[in-house]
């Protein structure tokens, strides 16, 4: 009899063999049976798999932060608001002089020498769209003008001016902070692939490496891990997603990184780690998910804080080797 340690996908399974070999056939027949693929709490990019449910009427409170709801949003449907926003507002607006010149009667006597319209040289729908869309955008041609003869239209491109105003500062606003979001700066910020776990300085650690692609530097970068996994306390209450923090040096200060060149991030496991009491068959065997946070603020664009997870779930756990 022998033991081999064979890698079947992301799983490294022990292979019992004999003699005959009837072992190894039956081991390889287990595992050409299809995996379930484990479902992420956090997948490698960051992202949260986190479907709120059941919100019934709470889901108005969305609409109470609209700005921070259109942060949020995709950039489909972030373009999608912006386009139609603006669309209706200036639709909106045209509407409200062509009806002001039609009211006046203006649209009858648009060619009339000896008559003084609301705005000169308006005459239908198109030519008040455009009147408005020079005025908007302060273009400034010159043909079509509002005249002193109509207090109704200096009052109505008054609340334009305003409303113009509210309407760009918001959707810029909105638009230039999903821009400014350092998701992408995340990208090249590089998790090993695997954790291990081995001696090291004469005490058994679990270690991973981070790097910085860019030549620009994090400043105040910081790490932390988080241990995610259920528990069932002693009362009887089962923890579905108990949180528990992993020491990777915040009583050292070994969590406050200079990342200029790629760094290995140890645990000791000793008495007050999770892994303390876990053997190399249990934790492969165990469901668990450590989430990694490198938090820090970028030189080059000097956003204040920038948040990159990766998880290292269960089979990729499996490379865990204690020695």
């Amino acid at each position: 009899m022998s033991a081999l340690r064979r890698k079947f996908g992301d799983d490294y399974q022990v292979v019992t063999t004999s003699s005959s070999g009837s072992g190894f056939h039956q081991q390889q027949a287990a595992a050409a049976a299809p995996r379930r693929k484990r479902q992420r709490f956090v997948d490698k990019n960051g992202r949260c798999n986190v479907q709120h449910g059941n919100l019934g009427s709470e889901t108005s409170r969305y609409l109470s932060d609209l700005f921070t709801t259109l942060v949020d949003l995709k950039w489909r449907w972030n373009l999608f608001i912006f386009i139609l926003t603006y669309t209706v507002a200036w639709l909106f607006m045209a509407s409200m002089w062509w009806l002001i010149a039609y009211i006046r009667g203006d649209l009858n006597k648009a060619h009339d020498d000896n008559y003084t319209p609301c705005v000169a040289n308006v005459y239908n729908f198109p030519s008040a769209f455009l009147f408005f869309i020079e005025t908007e955008a302060t273009i400034g041609y010159g043909y079509r003008y509002i005249t002193d003869k109509c207090p109704e239209g200096i009052i109505l491109f008054l609340f334009q001016s305003i409303l113009g105003s509210i309407v760009d500062a918001f959707l810029i606003g909105c638009m230039f902070i999903k821009m400014s979001q350092p998701k992408k700066r995340a990208e090249t910020l590089m998790f090993s692939e695997h954790a291990v776990i081995s001696m090291r300085d004469g005490k058994l650690t679990l270690m991973f490496r981070v790097g910085n692609l860019r030549n620009s530097h994090m400043v105040s970068a910081q790490i932390r891990c988080k241990l995610l996994k259920s528990r069932q306390t002693p009362e009887g209450e089962f923890l579905p997603l108990d949180q528990l923090e992993l020491d990777v040096g915040f009583s050292t200060g070994a969590d406050q990184l200079f990342l200029v060149s790629p760094l290995t991030i140890c645990h000791v496991i000793d008495a007050k780690s999770p892994f303390y009491d876990l053997s190399q068959r249990s934790m492969q065997t165990e469901q668990f998910e450590i989430v990694v946070i490198l938090e820090g603020i970028v030189e080059t664009t000097d956003h204040p804080r920038e948040e990159d997870a990766v998880a290292y779930q269960l089979y990729k756990m499996a490379e865990v080797v204690a020695r």
